[in-house]
């Protein structure tokens, strides 16, 4: 994931450049061009992946060598799903856009029902249709 605002947002300016080639559609804004096209933004997509490597992590797809620093709250009384992360604090700004850091929160705030897929398939299907009544994947950062 790119560290800097500026990178993000000029890698959103590429798709917004692209959605505008699409001439039936070329004068509506960013936000109506993307469900338009049934496209999520740019930050959607990179936020999905993510969920999908913690899934993939957490549900042993991986060598068990790899955690990224992934700690599974050990309460068993804790509200939300049974695979709930520990947020640790960080103390230096950088630290906190690495991957552990930034995903806890996110994955923390998913249900039972979708991190509790058996496969990696299923958890996508499940991660949209959760997201899909949030309209998560259309909000823009940046005006058009």
């Amino acid at each position: 994931m790119p560290v800097l605002l500026g990178v993000v947002k000029d890698l959103e300016k590429v798709q917004m450049h692209a959605t505008k080639l699409v001439i039936s559609i070329k004068n509506l804004i960013y936000k109506d061009r993307l469900k338009r096209l049934k496209l999520p933004t740019l930050k959607y997509r990179r936020i999905t992946c993510d969920m999908i490597e913690v899934h993939k992590i957490l549900t042993k797809k991986y060598d068990s060598k790899v955690n990224l620093f992934l700690e599974k709250h050990q309460d068993s009384i804790t509200r939300g799903h049974s695979l709930k992360l520990v947020n640790k604090r960080c103390h230096y700004d950088l630290r906190k856009l690495i991957f552990a850091p930034r995903i806890v929160n996110i994955w923390n705030n998913l249900s039972e029902t979708v991190i509790s897929a058996d496969t990696t398939d299923t958890f996508k299907r499940r991660l949209d249709k959760f997201w899909k009544h949030q309209e998560y994947d259309y909000k823009v950062s940046s005006p058009d």
